[in-house]
């Protein structure tokens, strides 16, 4: 190196181009060696591609963005955007860039990534055929989306199972086209690509495998209206999205010499470098030492790191990378790693199916009782811990069939070695997470995170992660905090009362102050959940829309084949005979499947998302309101008849459950609330499975808590006796708010109650004797919800921003969804099933 600094220009800034940047940064020496330009395409720095779904549900691209703030300032880096290069000048050493710019360079990175692969069928470029790769892409489709009904998806992969996640959500009826005789079909087997298909089918997704695109056909208007397959089935179809895979970009390569391979790719050694010692490749553009072209985030950014190592200390080697992945698709999990189709000679599967709950796993065990890899799909929450133990190829410690048993079972324990690579994306160790904790002095999983880049990328491994920084911590004698997730180092119950107390109403402002990141699956609802109840305001309004459940989406429970049930609050059990009328003809005139519950109440399924509102202005002109079954929230206060009917009863306990379900409706909780009240001991109401009971006695009101039905039935506790009607609701009052203030995320009473300090005597200090001095403030929360309360679908029927997101097909409004089908069973409709004939006048689905 000279004393003056050599210019090294990298081409393209994506996610590899960004961590070839942060790894020359991270170099000794590296400003005074290098002086670094970047030419970017797009318009904006370097962003995370692979959450890029994210976008549609309210992410914006500064909270996509990876480029940290100042990032490029500190380091010196010249960053041109919107100005790629255009040609390579090898002789030279020049790059010509698209404003006309030339630069010299004495180092030339190509990080210039992959494009989509479009078929050229006829058609393939009319108005409403899009790609999926950037926020300008994700622009183009969701300005699409607002003219058309029906979207199809070309390419069952990762991508293209995001893509038709996507346009559902858009409110388009959504097909899946796969020319491969299954979905993923790189990643899962025969058996994980059935279980998978069935769970996206149920969801309303319609795929169609062993066929491929042979035209897209266009209207008078020349935009897109259908596509033609190869088997000869027509889909009407508006919008289109091709997502068949991708290619490297070496054009720029191929035009100035260097070589490529016979399908694509600069060609490279194991340290990135290309045949003009000058040149070098990284991530998806590069054809590898091992010829492979890798088109995941975590071998590239493995390739940045070693030519960053290269160009600085001339040390590092690329010799092959982990192409495990765990995702969240259209709300089925999915995960494959190492040897996931048992290739491996000698080698034997252990398989474990559940078709009922949609779950699926294979592990593929070597001859010498290794495990080499697997398939997961419905269940992935072993995948943290079983693609590292894949990657060792050590022979397991416990027989496998145990690590694919389902829930319930105790689980298996394995312990990895310090070498097992915990974090694939950015190849970090167990070794070295530990050394962060042990001589590092990092004390919580987001210093761990910031330190190593462990869990940065992907997320897949941020379980396992905040695993053993739990563990190394404890081994160290240091208290460790049970955060709500990696982004938050606080519990729910703290989250909730850094809420109450300073008033805070956006999750935006939370996670700023209190909190890390974007938020994830697990932090986002939970939060929603505290919003709703604290900060008031809908649900559907603003930034509380986005953080939402997938139910809580569109007030209503997703179903089986796409559907939606309706689940109208029917107080006590107790309807009249116009109510039921009312029921009867919505579910006549809409063709709806009708069942009367354990609840009490009766649910109306088969519905979708566009008919919801219009179901609803019946239900809500004829006195209903939201049962609230799509939300962590009071469901039921189910009752007996009581003395007014039973000649056992003695109390009004139809008239005391009206009374506790019309006061407690609509609040919002960590789980489920149910309830129950019998009218006297012989408990024909099943109060003490509830998780708040009342049953009568002859003097007053018995109050039982903790109590659960369900897969761990739990009897619930006697907290209080012979109340009378004023003290009996104070004390529920207080008994709610308690809960909701203190416990986990999808906690029930029940657990809650078990690992309560002190039990049920600490419970009875807290709530009839004041014994911490917050009952004046949970009798104030609850008379604030009381006071405030409003029904969730009656508001939203008089706002028509909110009804705009059940409006799925705007220039057609009662068309029905053709995704949504079902068959006869027993004078009413079920969800079909793949492949089941559909007919008769019963299956017929009417609007009103």
């Amino acid at each position: 190196m000279t004393a003056t600094p050599q210019h090294l220009v990298l081409v393209g800034h994506g996610m590899v181009g960004q961590r070839f940047l942060e790894a020359l940064a991270g170099q000794p020496g590296a400003r005074d060696a290098w002086r670094v330009t970047v030419l970017a395409e797009e318009p904006r720095p370097a962003y995370d591609r692979v959450h890029l779904t994210s976008w549609f549900s309210g992410t914006t691209p500064e909270e996509l963005s990876l480029c940290a703030d100042g990032f490029i300032a500190e380091h010196g880096i010249e960053l041109l955007l919107a100005d790629p290069a255009t040609a390579i000048d090898r002789e030279a050493r020049t790059v010509t860039t698209r404003s006309g710019r030339t630069l010299a360079y004495d180092a030339l990175v190509l990080a210039t990534g992959s494009y989509p692969f479009v078929p050229p069928v006829p058609g393939h470029d009319a108005p409403g055929c899009h790609v999926y790769r950037t926020i300008e892409d994700l622009e183009g489709i969701r300005a699409d989306a607002g003219r058309a009904r029906t979207g199809a998806v070309v390419g069952g992969g990762l991508l293209g199972l995001e893509a038709a996640g996507a346009l559902k959500a858009l409110g388009l009826r959504t097909h899946v086209v796969e020319f491969a005789p299954r979905l993923m079909a790189l990643q899962v087997d025969e058996g994980g690509g059935e279980v998978l298909r069935r769970k996206i089918e149920d969801l309303g997704v319609r795929v169609h495998t062993g066929a491929g695109t042979q035209r897209v056909e266009t209207g008078e208007d020349g935009r897109v209206r259908a596509m033609t397959l190869s088997d000869g089935t027509e889909l009407a179809a508006d919008l289109v999205v091709f997502s068949a895979g991708v290619r490297p970009r070496d054009q720029l390569a191929r035009e100035c010499g260097l070589p490529v391979g016979e399908r694509g790719g600069i060609v490279v050694d194991e340290h990135c470098r290309t045949a003009d010692p000058a040149v070098w490749a990284i991530g998806e553009c590069a054809l590898a030492a091992d010829g492979r072209v890798y088109g995941l985030v975590a071998p590239g950014y493995e390739m940045a790191q070693t030519a960053a190592a290269r160009l600085m200390s001339g040390e590092g080697r690329f010799t092959g990378a982990d192409t495990s992945t765990k995702l969240k698709l259209l709300g089925v999990d999915v995960a494959s790693f190492g040897d996931a189709h048992g290739a491996t000679e000698g080698s034997l599967d252990v398989l474990y199916a559940n078709s009922r709950d949609g779950v699926y796993k294979k592990l593929v065990i070597g001859a010498d009782g290794a495990l080499l890899g697997g398939v997961l799909v419905g269940d992935t929450d072993a995948y943290a811990t079983l693609r590292p133990l894949a990657a060792g190829g050590a022979p397991l410690t416990a027989p496998p069939e145990q690590l694919v048993l389902p829930a319930g079972r105790e689980p298996v324990r394995l312990e990895l070695p310090d070498e097992a690579v915990v974090c694939s994306c950015n190849n970090v160790s167990k070794g070295e997470i530990r050394a962060a904790v042990r001589t590092g002095g990092r004390t919580s999983v987001p210093e761990v995170k910031k330190c190593t880049k462990a869990g940065t990328s992907c997320g897949s491994c941020v379980k396992l992660l905040s695993s053993i920084v739990t563990d190394e911590l404890a081994a160290s004698g240091v208290e460790t905090a049970a955060g709500l997730c990696e982004h938050f180092t606080r519990t729910r119950a703290e989250l909730y009362e850094i809420v109450r107390v300073k008033g805070i109403d956006s999750f935006a402002r939370l996670v700023d102050e209190h909190g890390t990141g974007e938020g994830c699956d697990v932090c986002k609802p939970a939060v929603a959940s505290i919003l709703a109840g604290l900060a008031g305001g809908h649900i559907l309004d603003g930034e509380q829309g986005a953080l939402q459940d997938t139910n809580d989406h569109f007030l209503a429970n997703l179903q089986r084949g796409g559907s939606y049930s309706i689940v109208p609050r029917v107080p006590g059990g107790e309807i009249t005979p116009e109510g039921l009328i009312t029921i009867g003809e919505i579910a006549r005139d809409y063709g709806l499947y009708t069942k009367i519950t354990g609840g009490q109440r009766i649910d109306l399924f088969g519905a979708s998302v566009d008919q919801l509102p219009p179901i609803w202005k019946r239900l809500v002109e004829a006195g209903f309101e939201s049962g609230h079954a799509y939300g962590k929230a009071l469901r039921t206060v189910k009752s007996c008849v009581g003395e007014t009917w039973c000649r056992y009863g003695v109390q009004d306990s139809v008239g005391l459950a009206i009374e506790l379900e019309l006061r407690y409706r609509g609040l919002r909780a960590p789980h489920k609330i149910k309830a129950a009240v019998s009218g006297c001991a012989r408990e024909c109401a099943e109060a003490q499975s509830k998780d708040f009971g009342v049953i009568a006695t002859s003097t007053g009101w018995n109050l039982y808590v903790g109590g659960n039905g369900g897969m761990t039935p739990r009897h619930a506790d006697l907290l209080a006796a012979d109340l009378d009607r004023e003290t009996l609701l104070r004390t529920v009052d207080r008994f709610l708010m308690f809960y909701i203030r203190t416990a986990d995320r999808l906690e029930r009473t029940a657990p809650w109650l078990e690992r309560l300090d002190g039990g049920l005597a600490h419970l009875r200090a807290v709530l009839l004797d004041d014994a911490l001095g917050i009952c004046a403030d949970l009798d104030e929360l609850m008379a604030r919800h009381v006071e405030t309360y409003q029904d969730e679908w009656a508001a939203t029927l008089a706002d028509p921003d909110r009804l705009r997101r059940f409006v799925s097909f705007a220039n057609a409004p009662g068309t029905p969804d053709p995704t949504i089908r079902f068959a006869p069973e027993r004078g009413q409709i079920r969800p079909a099933r793949p492949g089941e004939p559909i007919a008769g006048p019963a299956l017929e689905v009417r609007t009103r």
